[in-house]
């Protein structure tokens, strides 16, 4: 790990502010604390950036201390009130409002592989990398996630009828 310098740290910051920013709400269900997670990753990419800082090592490394933030945080906040899921569906589009509030019924580690693979565009293999889990493990996983997923909105279609 390396230091970096500030003019590199917020060019990085400027081009996956957004991606952190939307890894940490999906992981806490928190605008504030998707906030401070924000910050804890910026302090991390200012002190403990890797010397590998090609583009896809880089966001790969970011969405790693993404999560790995948002856990710590989460176990150590387990009692902390949030905001309903209500407050933060407007990020996605109104079409896609439904999907988001059925995906928040998975386990979190189904959650983050479905969002790295339709939202960040990932293969299962980059996700491996990035989670430190078996290329199996997480195939597997997004398959009984998207079969969970597709019941919970077959099922939200009917409750409608």
């Amino acid at each position: 790990m390396t230091k970096i310098g500030t003019e590199e740290a917020e060019k990085i910051i400027r081009q996956y502010s957004d991606m952190i920013y939307r890894i940490a709400v999906h992981n806490l269900g928190n605008f504030a604390d998707a906030e401070d997670i924000m910050q804890d990753v910026c302090v991390a990419l200012l002190t403990k950036c890797p010397g590998q800082r090609d583009p896809e090592h880089l966001k790969a490394w970011l969405i790693r201390v993404t999560i790995n933030k948002c856990n710590s945080l989460h176990r150590l906040a387990r009692s902390r009130r949030s905001e309903p899921l209500e407050e933060y569906t407007h990020l996605e589009a109104p079409e896609h409002r439904e999907v988001m509030e059925e995906l928040w019924l998975l386990p979190k580690d189904s959650r983050n592989i479905i969002y790295l693979y339709y939202y960040e565009s990932y293969t299962i293999a980059e996700i491996a990398r990035i989670l430190g889990k078996n290329p199996n493990t997480v195939s597997s996983k997004l398959q009984r996630a998207r079969k969970k997923l597709k019941a919970l909105l077959t099922e939200g279609e009917d409750s409608h009828d």
